[in-house]
């Protein structure tokens, strides 16, 4: 898709984003304030704040980074909106400073890298910006090929009195990546959601998490922590930083 920018899919949904999308369950917030301990939490493709709001009401430090100024400006209109500090740009740099307690992206944002250069890049600069007591959060779906035919998906996803969803996808095993469009179909016309992403394999995940300096702690398959297997959809994985080892003198 020439010309596709991360901030495409946010500036074009942000709107219908929330009515689209459920809210997180209280499973996925009881995790992530375990995980953050009291402690500073970041989180990465903030959104509209569908998980850090309910976060803050807990009373817990949170902060975004966000590409989009639809979806921020989505999460500013909300209650305790305009209380997260939120960091405008790319979050593959992880603009921000100081480390925190937990760091971590959900919903499969992560995937919104493209490459996996860029995905290397992301974890290496979580690494950075974690406490050595710190931990990475990651929820992403399991790579399914078998969605594709030679290549292609075309998906009706809702199917309602007045309007049609249908997701439209080509798959390029070889760099990974899926390109494709939501597609809204109304009485008042058609509206295009476009959408690059690049998935990982979590074996290629934890590879990529030990190049950048962390290792996985815990997988489970859904917030629930129910155990990772291999008819799990989905994954929960979290990472903390790798000891640095430190050398005697004999």
């Amino acid at each position: 898709m020439k010309n596709y920018r991360a901030e495409i899919y946010g500036e074009r949904i942000a709107d219908t984003y929330d009515d689209w999308y459920s809210s997180p369950g209280e499973s996925s917030i009881e995790l992530l304030s375990d995980l953050a301990n009291g402690g500073r939490v970041l989180e990465l493709g903030i959104g509209t704040g569908r998980v850090a709001l309910p976060l803050k009401e807990k009373g817990i430090d949170i902060h975004g980074i966000d590409a989009s100024p639809a979806m921020i400006g989505k999460l500013r209109a909300k209650p305790y909106g305009n209380d997260i500090p939120i960091t405008f740009g790319d979050f593959s740099e992880v603009p921000v400073e100081g480390k925190f307690d937990l760091i971590f992206v959900v919903f499969n944002t992560f995937f919104s890298l493209t490459t996996q250069e860029t995905q290397l890049k992301c974890l290496q600069n979580v690494a950075k910006h974690l406490t050595m007591k710190g931990k990475f959060l990651i929820e992403a779906f399991v790579p399914d090929p078998g969605r594709f035919d030679r290549g292609q998906s075309v998906r009706a996803t809702e199917i309602g009195e007045n309007q049609v969803k249908i997701d439209v996808s080509k798959h390029n095993q070889l760099t990974q990546q899926i390109t494709g469009q939501h597609v809204l179909l109304t009485d008042g016309g058609v509206r295009l959601f476009p959408v690059t992403i690049r998935y990982t394999w979590p074996s290629e995940l934890d590879m990529m998490a030990r190049v950048a300096g962390m290792k996985l702690i815990d997988r489970w398959g859904d917030w629930n922590q129910v155990s990772f297997s291999s008819d799990s959809i989905k994954h929960i994985s979290v990472y903390k930083p790798l000891q640095k080892q430190t050398h005697r003198k004999g």
